[in-house]
């Protein structure tokens, strides 16, 4: 296995898928030449042609309506849409037509569509290019949502999502694209609906997503030092949510802490509550506690940033919180 930063697994995957199926196709704002606004498709162009790697006008509604049109037609298109703030632009196009196609064609029409878009705080970007809004697609039935979390699920998520006959949301988070870790080499292709165990443990299950299971993994290291057991699951998935794995977590923990970069209000955190605490409320020994954003907008400054994003120490505090005699 060779050490990959995550933005290159993510250009490996597609340009692996692209030299597996002549059907797999790019679009988006400056993903030819340039390579996109983070370099995740760089080189693409080049080595696969315009045809096949094509810039867009900056008109997100646009390019998302062509590429639901060309999945119907058989193409498998992967669109980029620069931040993940920008899908506001494109909510009709996600929820009316693409999560609908197949059950209003009693599925005669796939709709093998990626939406590859990112997020992430702690870079002053502001209240209108940080948001974490997965939460709203994890709503509409159709809509598959991964949350890659290093450079091994953002290889094997992606690769999975291009082949899946329906539409995936796949959100990076930027703030992880220099994160480098080994790779496995090959066709590595991960379950879109399995969840991971990241660290083993037996006092309290920490569940989260995306750039979280950086910070749960952090502070189960912290934790360690003071005699706590944590172990961290890697969701993956926003939707569907792998409770089983989680489940079967809280059998031996009996505890949870739930962790994600959204809002607390309304978020993922907040359905994987709610169902565990129907299905395994009396493996329970303590309340379910969420770890979640401030229910604000992101600010630009960056000490008010720091207030009210979630991070490692609000980890730390909730662990403690759930284990309180």
């Amino acid at each position: 296995m060779a050490e990959k930063r995550y933005v290159r697994a993510v250009n490996e995957a597609l340009c692996e898928e692209m030299e597996r199926d002549p059907a797999v196709c790019l679009l988006g704002v400056d993903v030819g030449a340039p390579g996109g606004p983070f370099g995740a498709t760089r080189g693409l162009q080049e080595r696969f042609g315009p045809q096949r790697v094509r810039d867009t006008p900056i008109s997100e509604a646009a390019v998302v309506g062509l590429a639901i049109g060309a999945a119907t037609l058989g193409l498998r298109p992967v669109v980029e849409i620069m931040f993940m703030d920008f899908l506001a632009l494109v909510m009709d196009q996600l929820v009316n037509q693409a999560a609908k196609m197949r059950y209003m064609t009693g599925g005669q029409a796939k709709l093998p569509l990626v939406v590859r878009t990112q997020t992430g705080y702690r870079d002053s970007a502001g209240p209108q290019h940080a948001q974490s809004l997965e939460a709203w697609l994890t709503h509409v039935p159709g809509l598959k949502v991964v949350m890659p979390s290093g450079p091994c699920e953002a290889k094997g998520l992606l690769k999975a999502a291009i082949r899946d006959d329906n539409p995936v949301i796949v959100v990076e988070n930027r703030t992880l694209y220099a994160l480098a870790e080994e790779v496995p080499d090959g066709d590595y292709v991960l379950p879109l609906e399995r969840a991971a165990i990241k660290r083993e443990g037996r006092d309290v299950t920490i569940a989260s997503l995306g750039v979280m299971v950086r910070e749960a993994l952090a502070a189960a290291e912290t934790l360690a030092e003071r005699g706590i057991s944590c172990e961290v699951i890697d969701l993956r998935s926003a939707n569907p949510l792998d409770l089983q794995t989680v489940r079967a977590s809280l059998e031996k923990t009996n505890r949870l802490v739930i962790a994600h970069s959204a809002t607390r209000c309304g978020g993922v955190g907040a359905e994987l509550a709610a169902a565990l605490g129907e299905e395994a409320f009396y493996m329970l020994d303590a309340p379910i506690t969420r770890v979640g954003a401030a229910f604000a907008p992101i600010p630009f400054s960056p000490p008010l940033e720091r207030a009210i994003v979630p991070d490692r120490t609000a980890i730390i505090a909730a662990v403690e919180q759930v284990l309180a005699p």
